[in-house]
């Protein structure tokens, strides 16, 4: 049977495509494969290093992260710490350490959370931290200071020009 004309549905080319979802590229500093740095490396931004490192890592708020090629032989603080290629030094971190399938990590870690694939290497001590006892460390720490603070005003105060700390703490 045929269908009349009528009957036939045309479609448009018009129909409306899937929207693209645009992303905000992340703010990361990249350390190529060719370089070899010797020192203290910090920042305010995440951190991706293929190349090599010696010395000391500090990026307090954000994440580093060892490439396959990546060497580092520095101890490294960060919020998060990810390691695909090999690194000696001790890790802290604030939130999480994960070493995957191909890294290798020589070191003492402190963290709250640890990830490590199979097939990983992790040599030295893993020290799980919550965050209420992380508050409670700051905590210590800062009545330690004030004690130390408060210690060395009243050794002040008891010396004088006229009589020189020694002789007070000879009487």
């Amino acid at each position: 049977m045929l269908q009349s004309s009528d009957n036939i549905q045309r479609f448009s080319s018009n129909t409306p495509t899937p929207a693209k979802t645009v992303t905000t590229p992340v703010e990361q500093a990249t350390i190529g494969r060719s370089l070899v740095i010797k020192g203290e490396v910090r920042g305010e931004e995440s951190i991706y290093i293929d190349g090599q490192i010696e010395g000391t890592i500090h990026f307090a708020d954000h994440r580093v992260t060892i490439g396959r090629n990546g060497k580092v032989n520095a101890n490294i603080s960060a919020r998060e710490v990810v390691v695909m290629g090999k690194v000696k030094g001790n890790v802290q971190c604030t939130d999480r350490v994960d070493i995957r399938a191909e890294g290798c990590l020589t070191g003492d870690i402190v963290t709250q959370r640890i990830s490590v694939e199979d097939g990983a290497v992790l040599t030295g001590s893993v020290q799980i931290r919550t965050a209420e006892a992380k508050a409670e460390n700051k905590k210590d720490k800062s009545q330690n200071q004030t004690q130390a603070t408060k210690a060395v005003d009243e050794v002040s105060s008891v010396g004088t020009k006229e009589e020189p700390l020694a002789a007070v703490a000879g009487k």
